[in-house]
């Protein structure tokens, strides 16, 4: 964790964004939004390049606690001030189907959203799209954000688990014996889930959609 730290502390101490370090390493803005997530660390390239704009070691960005050992000037000559705009990045941990249930996959990657929105929801996690069951507010291919720790209310857009095993996003709508799950999409073949209280069926919520981010904005 010591490079993700120092990167972190070299930032704030020179007062600049993500991707105004992005810029001096020579890589995109979500490369430093991952370094600083714990999700992935800089090569070496882009760790010389840092040292170098800002006359440290290599050592100082590598090593536990490195910069904190480090005597820092003022901000150095080309750094321009942060803009308003900042970025995080969350987990995508799998894909959810908006059709039929179905055994999610499990991924190993992130989505990068405004920071804003990831401190708003700090458990969670993205899903991708896949199916058209609900293309009217979230089409195939974007990843929606989940947040399992916000119960969903009827009416809203709910990811859920049926029978233990099967994930599936619909717009969900509680009555007084039975659950609802309901599809919103520009093919009418859909029909709704529906779940009485002696089914015998156990439905656990996964969280509820709270934001997306369309493929094209991924690319």
């Amino acid at each position: 964790m010591g490079i993700r730290k120092n990167i972190v502390e070299l930032r704030k101490h020179y007062d600049l964004t993500q991707e105004e370090l992005a810029k001096i390493a020579d890589v995109s803005r979500g490369a430093v939004s991952q370094w600083e997530g714990g999700f992935s660390e800089p090569r070496m390239g882009a760790i010389q390049r840092i040292a170098d704009y800002f006359g440290i070691r290599k050592s100082d960005l590598i090593e536990d606690d490195g910069m904190f050992s480090v005597d820092l000037d003022t901000l150095p000559t080309g750094a321009a001030r942060p803009r308003a705009s900042e970025y995080a990045v969350l987990p995508l941990l799998g894909r959810v189907h908006a059709g039929d249930a179905q055994e999610p996959d499990v991924y190993d990657d992130v989505v990068e959203l405004p920071k804003s929105v990831a401190d708003r929801h700090p458990s969670g996690y993205f899903l991708k799209v896949e199916g058209n069951c609900m293309d009217r507010v979230y089409p195939e291919g974007c990843s929606i954000l989940i947040d399992p720790a916000m119960d969903p209310q009827s009416g809203s857009i709910a990811v859920v688990s049926i029978d233990g095993a099967d994930y599936v996003m619909r717009r969900l709508y509680k009555g007084a014996n039975t659950l609802i799950l309901s599809p919103d999409s520009t093919d009418d073949s859909y029909e709704d889930i529906v779940i009485g209280a002696a089914d015998g069926r156990t439905v656990e919520f996964r969280g509820t959609v709270v934001w997306f981010q369309s493929s094209r904005e991924m690319e």
